[in-house]
């Protein structure tokens, strides 16, 4: 039974977690660039335990029964992906010469990063529905005793591919040594965020209740 919960939390995080994505865009694009890729990993792989657990110990019913808290959340994370989707989408449009200097040399800040970080995390809808509600619910009908390790799968998995995908993008490196590989990337980031941003708003209005 314990490692029935283990692998099961284990399974299905990592099912849901290794898709394309905001936030796995954005640690790719770092873990490509070096930049504070240990504190990005981190944090993503600890927002996804805490979230789990929250949705374990109760949280997903609280959300499943909270409507306008799911539309807020919504709203500000398509308006934070249409933010980010521009400014990727605007960096491709530059200059070779210009690409060149964002990408190499022109680093952003920790608190910069993290707080990028944060809002790919804590601003997408699609993280809550994953890890609070469908993680949750599931996590729920463990035995009480099996929820802890139902719970610790679920992060394992999680930390695992941040890891992976943070670190592991360094091997891109020799690619991205050309300008016109970032602008392609930015392209693709950009258009990313952007579609994801209208899938966020269209599934907000379907979610409205009818007149």
């Amino acid at each position: 039974m314990l490692g029935s919960a283990f692998t099961t939390g284990f399974a299905l995080s990592a099912t849901l977690i290794i898709a394309i994505g905001a936030q796995n865009a954005f640690v790719l694009r770092q873990g490509i660039r070096r930049e504070h890729v240990a504190p990005i990993v981190f944090f993503c792989a600890v927002a996804d335990l805490l979230l789990i657990g929250a949705g374990v110990a109760g949280l997903a019913k609280v959300l499943g029964d909270s409507p306008g808290l799911v539309a807020l959340l919504t709203v500000a994370g398509s308006a934070f992906l249409v933010w980010y989707g521009i400014r990727a989408l605007r960096r491709a449009a530059a200059e070779p010469e210009a690409l060149q200097a964002a990408s190499g040399t022109e680093a952003i800040s920790l608190r910069t990063a993290m707080a990028q970080a944060a809002g790919f995390t804590l601003l997408n809808p699609h993280v809550y529905l994953d890890t609070v509600l469908l993680m949750g619910s599931i996590g729920t009908r463990q035995p009480p005793d099996m929820r802890g390790w139902f719970v610790g799968g679920a992060a394992c998995a999680s930390a695992v591919w941040f890891t992976t995908l943070g670190f592991g993008a360094r091997l891109l490196a020799p690619i991205f040594a050309r300008p016109r590989a970032w602008q392609v990337l930015d392209t693709l980031v950009g258009l990313t965020m952007l579609t994801l941003a209208v899938m966020l708003v269209r599934q907000g209005v379907a979610g409205l209740p009818s007149p």
